[in-house]
């Protein structure tokens, strides 16, 4: 018996490999994945640009640092999204829980600025 807690009804079956949207399990058969490991993965599996990109980080001896510091490739990232969408502040953020909390905390912060 696994030690996974049951928070969910887990179906039987158990992904081994990905590529783009596709998904094999343990016994070769091929399926598409339409949850994107709900929303996790959305950028898919093994797409040759994303691997080469985690690898050149993983390989740099940093994978992760916190937002209490400067990240360069952040930092990178955030001037791209602004460039693109014209906005001038870009907030990162690890869950739709943070993004929602965010959200209400700049509407506020607009609300009382505006009076």
């Amino acid at each position: 018996m696994s030690h996974v807690m049951n928070t969910y009804a887990r179906l039987p079956v158990a992904f081994v490999r990905g590529e783009g949207v596709w998904l094999w399990d343990e016994s070769g058969k091929k399926y598409l994945d339409a949850l994107a490991g709900i929303a996790v993965n959305t950028l898919g599996y093994a797409h040759p640009r994303l691997v080469r990109a985690l690898n050149e980080r993983i390989a740099s001896g940093i994978i992760h640092t916190s937002n209490l510091f400067a990240i360069p490739a952040q930092e990178a990232a955030a001037d791209r999204i602004a460039e693109i969408t014209g906005l001038d502040e870009v907030f990162f953020c690890n869950s739709g829980c943070e993004a929602n909390e965010a959200a209400i905390k700049i509407a506020r912060y607009y609300g009382h600025k505006r009076g």
